[in-house]
């Protein structure tokens, strides 16, 4: 929901986190010297792939070398290199310089930046970045510090937008005092990340299943979760809990019975030490909106002594700190910490695979805020992918099959992310240069990749493709749907036609209609890269434009906070005001233009988010507000535009906006899917998210999976399509002129 950068940053900052090897190189290369293979040693990077990254022994600063940032094409959004700072200092105040060189940076500015993790303080220079073309000039920022609760401390700098910038001799000062001249303090090494006897392997290659056996599995995937999450010594670091899982999990493939099984779960768990009890459990204050599912611990006909120490569990005495989970400060959506991505393991052993099934199965139990929305009983799902996570044959199947369960939970947000080599090789490496949108429910083209390309073909924007090699469109949808993520259907299908005409050939046949009429054609197809598929992502459009004399429009997804002063002199007198946000908000200015559009202040969200002390438990906040008491407030009628682009941020800012008292909503069904995300990687390397805290309007209706709801409902047609018209902007024009 925050502003695209802010979400993105964070989420890279996680990725640093988990992705830098045991070996961080001594020196801080902080003047980009040191170099391997053509990379300064040390630095990683994040953020958009329409940029390029380099060193460069030309415009350096002092030395042989300077590490740039420079856009290529598409989606301007930003890139970064980052540098993770090895060790925790004492003091009071970090500073930060170095030197920025710029080269026609439009559109967002280039910058410095520094986070002191998790969440304790943070700056990237967005109100006083760099733009346009400049010397090589010093900039520094300082942030406060705290040593007790700092995890680590990541610096580099970024390029927000389109231009070049360089960076060189950066330079960090503790209270005044060159880090290299500070002793480290000397950071706890928990007894976790001593555990090394699995760091190649589960040692168990094969499971054979049966019907007891799955039970079993399901019985163990249970208990292991729930006191990951709840058994107060786990929570204290003491345990490699991934590795626990191994040295159980043969006994309870070899015992006799459910008695036998049982016994030897109660030794496990009594083998992790004694624990206080919790006091008697104080009212919860908050409204509650989902309570933890524990009922399984009485009702799976497990044996009384297993019974009596989970409930023993359940009823310890929990600190708000655990090793495995945390909440983001300001927000409270989930922080997964210390989980192993196992990068290495492509194709993980049967071990390693049903971790990934109980690592991610658990924090759906726990941490999602949307379980109650997921259509079938959870518990279920988890015994439904025993077997097919363990009968996953090769790195394709693995990948697959954790796509499946991610879909299980209904989450546009949950889904397979960045560049997963098998799942690319499984839909395709080349793709047409035909963009394909589902209109009336049939695949239709409705631009092109590349233009000339695009053309040659001699498909025609409106005609509808209805087979492909052979097979017909529903066919594809079906096949298709499970491994498609989303939380409705709508949305599915806005996914699953991107990849539609993707292929690891060079050619792809097609079958499609015009005027009634079928015909056959053989496409060729290129790299994503030749046909520069994402550049339709760019955003090129005027945020601010007039429809006519009378009517102003603002895309939303372009639309900076910055502009808005100027853009209201423009329209604060017109008629009506179109927001179009079918888009993803590039800036975050949802309170900057309410207070234009409020006469007052009005209510229009609320969020729930979980607890570590109460696993699965999830309660309200207060309800938040947009607008002031404003009596020059916009007096014209304001038409919001939305369709299944519409997710996350753009979703949030429809909710907002529409307090307004004099607004219509047009358009279809959103992406539903709200709140910030939080990320998590599961063994092979696949990292994935879910929607972390639950979004609600005031009075506790949900938007999850349903999305925002216009009041007037239209979606596009071929015929419009083929004239180039846009029936929504068509329609909010009427609205607005009355008719």
């Amino acid at each position: 929901m925050k502003k695209t950068f802010f979400t993105l940053l964070i989420l890279f900052i996680s990725i640093t986190t988990y992705c830098q090897t045991n070996e961080i190189t001594p020196k801080y290369n902080f003047d980009f010297e040191i170099t391997e293979k053509g990379s300064p040693t040390g630095w990683n990077y994040f953020g958009g792939s329409n940029y390029k990254l380099s060193l460069d022994t030309t415009n350096v600063k002092s030395g042989k070398y300077s590490a740039s940032i420079e856009y290529k094409d598409g989606n301007s959004d930003y890139k970064a290199w980052a540098f993770t700072i090895p060790d925790n200092y004492a003091g009071k105040k970090i500073t930060l310089s170095g030197y920025i060189k710029t080269e026609n940076v439009t559109d967002g500015y280039a910058g410095l930046w520094m986070r002191i993790d998790p969440s304790i303080a943070f700056d990237n220079m967005k109100k006083n970045g760099v733009k346009g073309t400049n010397n090589w000039t010093k900039y520094e920022i300082t942030l406060k510090m705290n040593p007790k609760k700092t995890e680590q401390i990541v610096i580099g700098g970024l390029l927000v937008g389109k231009g070049r910038m360089w960076l060189d001799d950066l330079n960090i000062t503790i209270d005044g005092k060159e880090i290299k001249d500070l002793k480290p303090i000397e950071r706890k090494v928990f007894n976790a990340e001593k555990d090394k006897e699995f760091d190649t392997g589960s040692q168990i290659t094969s499971i054979s299943i049966d019907k007891s056996q799955i039970e079993n599995l399901k019985t163990l995937g249970l208990i292991w979760g729930f006191l990951k999450y709840y058994h107060p010594n786990i929570a204290k670091g003491e345990y490699n809990w991934d590795y626990e899982l191994f040295r159980i999990l043969p006994k309870v493939l070899n015992s006799e019975n459910k008695i036998n099984r049982d016994e030897i779960l109660v030794k496990w768990i009594d083998s992790f030490g004694k624990f206080a009890a919790g006091k008697k459990p104080k009212a919860i204050s908050q409204e509650i909106k989902l309570e933890p599912d524990l009922d399984w611990i009485k009702n799976s006909s497990y044996s009384d002594e297993l019974i009596t120490i989970l409930l023993k569990v359940k009823n310890a005495k929990r600190s708000k700190e655990n090793y495995y989970i945390g909440l983001h400060p300001g927000v409270g959506n989930p922080d997964f910490k210390n989980e192993n991505s196992y990068s290495s393991m492509k194709y993980p052993d049967s071990g390693f695979r049903l971790l990934a099934l109980y690592r991610y199965w658990n924090i759906i139990q726990y941490y999602f805020p949307y379980k109650n929305l997921i259509e079938e009983d959870w518990k279920n799902v988890l015994e439904e992918f025993i077997p097919k996570i363990i009968n996953a044959n090769n790195e394709t199947e693995y990948t697959l099959t954790v796509l499946e369960l991610i879909g299980k939970v209904h989450d546009t947000h949950a889904n397979i992310w960045g560049s997963n080599q098998a799942l690319n090789s499984y839909l395709g490496l080349n793709n047409a240069p035909i963009e394909l949108t589902f209109i009336e429910n049939k695949a239709v083209v409705t631009s092109y990749h590349d233009k000339k390309l695009g053309i040659e073909t001699g498909l025609e924007i409106g005609d509808e493709i209805t087979s492909i090699n052979n097979r017909q469109i529903e066919e594809i949808i079906k096949d298709r749907l499970k491994y498609t993520p989303a939380s409705n259907f709508t949305t599915q299908l806005r996914d699953i036609a991107p990849n539609l005409l993707r292929t690891n050939d060079t050619i792809i046949n097609i079958e499609f209609v015009r005027n009634d009429l079928k015909e056959i054609r053989t496409l060729k197809t290129f790299s994503m890269q030749e046909i520069k598929i994402l550049k339709k992502y760019q955003v090129s459009d005027t945020c601010f434009k007039y429809i006519n004399n009378n009517i102003a429009y603002i895309n939303n997804g372009s639309l900076k906070r910055d502009y808005l002063p100027q853009i209201w002199k423009e329209l604060e007198n017109t008629k009506g005001l179109i927001i179009d946000i079918r888009n993803y908000p590039s800036d975050f200015p949802i309170y900057d233009l309410s207070r234009y559009l409020m006469p007052e202040s009005k209510t229009f969200v609320k969020f729930t988010v979980g607890q570590i002390e109460n696993p699965g438990l999830f309660t309200y906040t207060k309800s938040l507000s947009v607008g002031r008491q404003n009596k020059d407030y916009y007096k014209g009628k304001v038409v919001i535009l939305i369709n299944e682009i519409s997710q996350s941020s753009a979703e949030f800012h429809a909710m907002a906006y529409r307090v307004n008292p004099n607004t219509t909503v047009i358009g279809s069904t959103t992406a539903g899917a709200d709140g910030n995300v939080s990320q998590l990687y599961l063994p092979g390397d696949i990292r994935t998210m879910i929607s972390g805290i639950g979004v609600y309007y005031p009075d506790g209706k949900e938007t999850q999976r349903i999305g925002i709801v216009p009041d007037i409902e239209l979606k596009p047609t071929i015929q419009a399509i083929k004239k180039g018209q846009d029936e929504l902007i068509e329609k909010a024009i009427q609205v607005i002129n009355g008719q």
